[in-house]
C-alpha cells in the first residue's frame, strides 16, 4: 500500500517513514500542506497519516477538504493535542482514527492495518484464496498451517491485490504501491514479484489481465 506521511518534524517523520515502510509499504513523506495536498491530486493513496500542526495550516483544513470532495481515503491524525474535545474535532472532521504523540510504531503498524481493513470492508481477519490463508493485518500467510514468507515488496504487490479483490489491477497502480516520491522504478519490476509471488503462492493465484493488470483469484478451499 502506498502511504502519504503529512508531519513537519524530522526526526519524528524519518522515523515514521523508515518503520512503515520496513513494513512493506511505499511511503511519500510531505512537510506542508501544500505540498500533501498536491500529492493527494497526483497519487492513489491508501492511507493517510496526518499531522495537525504544520508549517502553513492545520491538518484539519486539509481533511475537511477531502471529505467536501467526497474523497474516502482513510486517514489517521498524528498530532501531540491529547485533549478530548481535540480529538472529537478530528473524528468529526472524518479521519478514521486518532493517535496522540508519542506513540508506539508497533502501535501505529497495527492502527494501519486496521483502518486499512475496515475501509476495504474486509471484516474477516483471514481470506481464503484457494488453499491459501492470508491475514492481512498481520501481513502473513499460510497454506495448511505452514506459513509462506513474503519479502517487502512482494507483500506490497500482494496488497495491492488485496485491496481489490477479483477486481483487475493495472500495472501502473501495483508500480505505485512499490514506489514512493524520488525511487527509481525497474521497467520490468511489477513482473519480477508477481513471478515470485506465483512461485511461492501458486501459479493460479494471480492471473493475468493481457493489457489490462492482473487479478487476485479468490474462492473458499474445496
Amino acid at each position: 500500500m502506498r502511504v502519504l506521511l503529512v508531519e513537519d518534524e524530522a526526526i519524528l517523520g524519518a522515523a515514521v517513514r523508515d518503520h512503515i515502510a520496513a513494513a512493506g509499504h511505499a511511503v511519500d513523506w510531505m512537510q506542508n500542506l501544500a505540498d500533501a495536498e498536491l500529492s493527494l491530486r497526483s497519487v492513489d493513496y491508501g492511507l493517510v497519516l496526518l499531522d495537525l500542526a504544520l508549517p502553513d495550516g492545520s491538518g484539519l483544513d486539509l481533511l475537511r477538504n477531502l471529505r467536501r470532495r467526497n474523497d474516502r481515503r482513510p486517514v489517521i491524525i498524528l498530532t501531540a493535542r491529547d485533549r478530548i474535545s481535540d480529538r472529537i474535532d478530528g473524528l468529526n472532521a472524518g479521519a478514521d482514527d486518532y493517535l496522540v504523540k508519542p506513540f508506539d510504531l508497533d502501535e501505529l503498524t497495527a492502527r494501519i492495518g486496521a483502518v486499512a481493513r475496515r475501509a476495504n470492508d474486509n471484516v474477516s481477519p483471514v481470506l481464503p484464496v484457494g488453499e491459501l490463508e492470508i491475514a492481512q493485518t498481520i501481513r502473513q500467510v499460510s497454506r495448511r498451517g505452514e506459513r509462506i514468507e513474503l519479502t517487502r515488496r512482494e507483500w506490497a504487490i500482494l496488497d495491492e491485490l488485496l485491496r481489490r479483490p477479483g477486481a483487475i489491477v493495472s500495472r501502473e497502480r501495483l508500480e505505485e504501491g512499490l514506489y514512493a516520491f524520488g525511487s527509481e522504478i525497474e521497467s520490468n519490476a511489477v513482473e519480477v514479484y508477481v513471478s515470485r509471488l506465483r512461485k511461492k503462492l501458486g501459479k493460479d493465484v494471480i492471473h493475468t489481465q493481457r493489457g489490462l493488470g492482473y487479478r487476485l483469484a479468490l474462492g473458499q478451499r474445496p
